[in-house]
């Protein structure tokens, strides 16, 4: 269903028929899937981060992340609903208006945040001596803030605004008709603006990840002890953050080069425009998989987050199993009683 999150997305040709099995009830339930995993996740995150306080900027970063999973998790389970076709056509026009730009609004500012923490990890590692106003955690708070109201002052308002044709009464329900030729020509030029901030992202992780490997070799090779040598685990941690990003968004930024080529009217048969068209919505929610995979970020790179989590977890252990706590209680004086 065309109502769904991208207000750019084009189905196939009128004379092309779409595959309506894997529109209206395959991606549904892998969306449905994706919210319920990360709604879980997501209030597991927030539910810790706001027990934790903001001193770096990597910990402002990542609250900031789990703000737009959860603004992101939103708009999922909305998007479920009207291409499931359970929801109206009213709601269907909700999606198009609101919906789907704070879709593409939490995204790109998942791909922004991300940027960010590599640039910290990218500071800790590389330059980790002397003190820098870039790793306070108020200019964290004043840069992040300053990015979530610029991209929604020029991305996500505009978008809602321009959105103000009255949508027409049919079953499947093109964005597209519901806007201007200005809302048009603006949505254009936020796709391209978008476009143009996750390839930017792109160049500034090889850069910073190639001088942080460039370090890690060089901890490995000057390590005495090869045997237990903590790169290794260094490494593992580090580049938790280029999987995630190259994971959930490189593939749909990538895809949409020749899927542009199609949209501004290049020649194409049937099954190409059906392959082409199920490809962009599969990568699209590759990109939502975000949602499930930004915890392990927390996990494995925050210390804070990881010891608070490893305390809940042992404390809803001995609440469930109070008896077993005991008896290891009283097998461990008795041991040192003999």
């Amino acid at each position: 269903m065309s109502s769904g999150i991208n207000q750019s997305d084009k189905q196939p040709a009128n004379n092309c028929t779409p595959d309506i099995i894997m529109s209206s009830t395959v991606f549904p339930l892998l969306y449905s899937l994706l919210f319920i995993g990360s709604t879980i996740l997501n209030c597991l995150a927030l539910f810790i981060s706001l027990r934790i306080k903001s001193t770096t900027t990597f910990i402002v970063y990542l609250k900031n992340v789990i703000a737009a999973d959860v603004l992101m998790t939103v708009a999922i389970i909305i998007k479920v609903f009207a291409d499931s076709g359970l929801g109206s056509l009213q709601l269907q026009a909700f999606v198009c208006r609101y919906s789907a730009v704070i879709f593409y609004l939490t995204m790109y500012m998942s791909i922004i945040l991300l940027g960010l923490i590599s640039f910290d990890r990218y500071l800790k590692i590389v330059k980790p001596f002397g003190k820098s106003a870039i790793r306070d955690p108020k200019f964290g708070k004043i840069l992040t803030g300053s990015i979530w109201t610029v991209m929604f002052f020029t991305t996500a308002l505009p978008n809602m605004v321009l959105t103000d044709q009255e949508p027409p009464k049919v079953k499947v329900l093109e964005c597209s008709t519901m806007k201007g030729h200005f809302g048009l020509l603006w949505h254009k030029l936020v796709v391209y603006v978008c476009s143009a901030i996750f390839w930017l992202v792109f160049i500034m992780m090889i850069i910073f990840y190639t001088f942080i490997s460039k370090k890690v070799y060089e901890s490995y090779q000057n390590s005495s002890s090869k045997e237990r040598d903590p790169s290794k685990k260094t490494t593992a941690k580090v580049f938790i953050v280029v999987f995630v990003f190259f994971f959930c968004f490189a593939p749909y930024h990538i895809l949409r080069i020749p899927y542009t080529r199609w949209q501004a009217g290049a020649k194409a048969n049937c099954m190409s425009q059906n392959a082409m068209y199920l490809a962009k919505q599969f990568t699209l929610w590759l990109s939502a998989a975000n949602t499930c995979l930004d915890p392990l970020i927390y996990i494995i790179l925050c210390t804070l987050f990881r010891n608070r989590l490893l305390k809940m977890i042992r404390r809803n252990r001995d609440n469930l199993y109070p008896l077993e706590g005991t008896l290891k209680g009283e097998d461990t004086s008795q041991q040192s009683g003999t």
